[in-house]
């Protein structure tokens, strides 16, 4: 059926400037297609397919043809709407051994009296990526007890760049021997990163990039501007994983993920209370509903509270890891259809569980909504809650990667551009 429709519609060519998201996470699918216009992405086509409980694990894909099948249908939907097919296409990667790390490296240049020019900077951020890749490698290795583990850098981009100790946004021209740079890296493990492409491979997309989920919902509330001062906290709980990203004046100072979602809420449900993971999940999504049983709503309140004790103690320590930043910032934005669940809200808003971190006063903690994504404009009126905003932030990235730079570019967005690719 689905090629039927592929058939009919007409084909994006290459010369059209439209770009495919595609956010595989572990409930849902998501297919969002974009009409590039400048800085500015139009989303024309919307579609979302539910996953079973054995397509992902913990945010990778662990049956290729089921999830082949589930992004046919969320694909077929968003090109029934736009009216065409989208072939270049960005996805996203999530999961626990996606590690994103923020690595800064001081170069002391033999001729400080020399203009740095770009020839200069590609050495530098060149070493800063090797490094990374290093702790990157071991890091993994480390936690899955295999040190031969092939990994492979997804994203990148400038965090800071001072010389001298002077910040500045482009470096080339300036003189000076101490060049200190920041650069945000993203890796993940090759057989995570094969099952994508192999996925879109079998959807006949042509793959632009992969990304790091907490790294495209940064993308998402940043936009094109490489002078944002964007500050904040961006916790994406997808259903089997939990993705933080610490944004900082507009840099990306790091991300972590950790394997407890929306779906190790249910599955306490199901266990306390032997249910199936179906009827589990229907309880879960109706705790607030005013025809449930007086009783039934404390047993499930309880298992609740279960989880969600481990899940807030996650938090703290993924952001006690942030050691390298002098404070947290003070808000916290979230994301993913696991935010939905009123009660980590109100736990984040109201438990001391911040004490223990460098944050100057009390986080405010709120949804992120699709209007608040910079750039982002949805013509259709479907990608209309705080589970679209990966799937934006994709888009973004695919933007990124689609333009490349120009010679009016600042050179910090000529590297983001590179370096995301």
């Amino acid at each position: 059926m689905f090629s039927k429709f592929k058939q009919v519609l007409p084909k994006s060519s290459a010369s059209d400037q439209h770009v495919l998201a595609l956010d595989i996470g572990t409930e849902y699918v998501k297919a969002l297609i974009a009409k590039v216009d400048g800085d500015e992405l139009q989303i024309v086509g919307v579609g979302r397919e539910h996953q079973g409980l054995s397509d992902m694990h913990s945010g990778a894909i662990s049956d290729i043809g089921a999830v082949v099948r589930n992004c046919e249908a969320a694909l077929n939907d968003a090109e029934q709407q736009a009216g065409f097919q989208a072939k270049k296409t960005i996805i996203g990667i999530a999961g626990e051994l996606v590690k994103g790390l923020t690595n800064t490296i001081r170069y002391k240049r033999p001729h400080p009296d020399v203009p740095l020019d770009v020839k200069e900077m590609e050495f530098i951020i060149e070493k800063v990526q090797e490094r990374a890749h290093i702790r990157a490698q071991k890091q993994i290795g480390w936690e899955t007890g295999n040190t031969d583990v092939e990994i492979k850098l997804v994203n990148s981009a400038i965090v800071s760049i001072h010389i001298d100790g002077y910040k500045v946004s482009n470096p080339i021209g300036f003189q000076g021997k101490d060049v200190s740079i920041q650069i945000y890296t993203a890796f993940a493990p090759m057989v995570h990163i094969g099952a994508l492409e192999r996925t879109a491979q079998e959807l006949d997309l042509d793959l632009l990039a992969v990304a790091a989920e907490p790294f495209a919902v940064s993308r998402s509330v940043l936009g094109a501007d490489a002078s944002s001062n964007f500050t904040a906290i961006l916790v994406d709980i997808g259903g089997g994983t939990t993705d933080i990203a610490v944004v900082s004046d507009g840099g990306v100072e790091g991300t972590k993920m950790f394997g407890i979602g929306g779906r190790s809420f249910t599955r306490t449900i199901a266990t306390d209370m032997d249910l199936q993971f179906d009827d589990a999940e229907k309880l879960k999504v109706n705790i607030d509903h005013e025809n449930l049983k007086k009783d039934v709503r404390e047993q499930v309140n309880k298992s609740l509270d279960k989880t969600l004790d481990v899940w807030i103690n996650g938090v703290e320590l993924a952001l006690s890891e942030f050691d390298a930043v002098d404070h947290l910032p003070n808000r916290v934005l979230l994301c993913g259809g696991g935010s939905s669940l009123h009660k980590i809200t109100e736990v984040l808003q109201t438990d001391s569980w911040y004490k223990s971190l460098p944050f100057t006063r009390k986080p405010t903690v709120q949804l992120i909504h699709p209007s608040e994504v910079a750039g982002v404009v949805d013509m259709t009126g479907l990608a209309s809650d705080h589970t679209y905003i990966t799937a934006m932030g994709l888009l973004r990235v695919g933007c990124d990667t689609m333009v490349g730079g120009s010679d009016k570019d600042k050179l910090r967005d000529k590297f983001n551009r590179i370096l995301s690719s």
